[in-house]
């Protein structure tokens, strides 16, 4: 498949409602028929093409199978085909926001040249409740537009904003230590 190709849609594959809490049991069912149906094994004194387009469809399985079964890249994956994130584009977060997070980074570098637990355990639970605050507003939005599909751009909006956040934030975290 070409680049230019349109990406098959996942949700279309599975026979489901695009949504950004899909029913997790049903993708599991699906993912397992599926499976079953596309086994490779199952058409090996088929013709070359026919072994071909199964093996694809096989494939297509698995990748919609772990983008719709892990919450942070099925996020993507729904901002993704509703237009609403571009692959690799450059989001601009507000000033306020990355004003904050500044101040985190620089806590962290301090951190780097003069050691302090106590701050250390500080910086990490401040970024648990930036982190936490986040997730609580973006699975409010998602159990919304789940509910009404049909939303404003300002409401998408404010969902890509919360996933760009997020990602500024994991960054963060990798920069933590594990406690």
């Amino acid at each position: 498949m070409s680049e230019e190709q349109q990406q098959p849609n996942y949700f279309d594959f599975y026979e489901l409602p695009v949504q950004f809490n899909p029913d997790q049991q049903l993708i599991k069912t699906k993912f397992y028929a599926l499976s079953k149906q596309f086994h490779p094994d199952f058409y090996a004194n088929e013709s070359e093409e026919k072994q071909q387009e199964v093996l694809e469809l096989s494939t297509l399985n698995n990748k919609a199978f772990q983008t719709l079964s892990n919450k942070q890249k099925r996020l993507k994956y729904v901002l993704e085909i509703n237009n609403i994130v571009k692959p690799d584009e450059s989001y601009q977060l507000p000033q306020s926001f990355l004003m904050d997070m500044m101040e985190v980074n620089e806590a962290l570098m301090d951190l780097e040249f003069d050691p302090d637990p106590s701050k250390m355990t500080a910086i990490v639970m401040e970024v648990d409740e930036i982190d936490q605050s986040l997730k609580e507003e973006l699975n409010s939005l998602m159990e919304q537009s789940d509910a009404q599909p049909k939303q404003s751009e300002t409401f998408f909006a404010s969902i890509k904003d919360l996933y760009y956040r997020q990602k500024y934030i994991a960054r963060i975290r990798e920069r933590l230590p594990k406690v």
